[in-house]
């Protein structure tokens, strides 16, 4: 059925051999002004060494840092316009890891910005 209606898929493959900035332009390439932007973010997508609080965990899916650029490139399309959450099971999750996990990526899915939560912060050097 995706082959007969013509729709581009992204798996992983293409995410390791492109990286997930690549394949977020491509697959954000031909959106206008007028797209109602879903997403249904499906939390067992994220490698279970982030998000272990699913039934279905898969090993080799995005990082912490894939999945943050992943929602920043869907917020700044700015057409985000309904999202629904699925998979998520606090029954397997450990000390709340998976939830507080998706309440970081859905913050940056909605446009904040992941230095405003983590604080401004200098990196730089000590002085002697």
């Amino acid at each position: 059925m995706i082959q007969q209606l013509g729709l581009e898929v992204y798996d992983m493959r293409a995410v390791d051999e492109l990286g997930m900035r690549e394949v977020m332009q491509r697959a954000l390439a031909d959106l206008t002004d007028d797209y109602h932007l879903h997403v249904s973010f499906d939390v067992d997508f994220l490698d279970p060494d982030i998000a272990p609080g699913t039934g279905t965990t898969v090993r080799g899916g995005p990082n912490y840092r894939e999945a943050q650029l992943c929602m920043e490139m869907i917020a700044d399309t700015g057409l985000l316009a309904s999202l629904d959450i699925v998979e998520l099971n606090p029954a397997l999750d450990i000390r709340n890891q998976t939830a507080e996990l998706m309440v970081d990526l859905i913050q940056s899915l909605f446009g904040k910005s992941t230095l405003a939560r983590r604080g401004a912060r200098s990196h730089s050097a000590p002085s002697s």
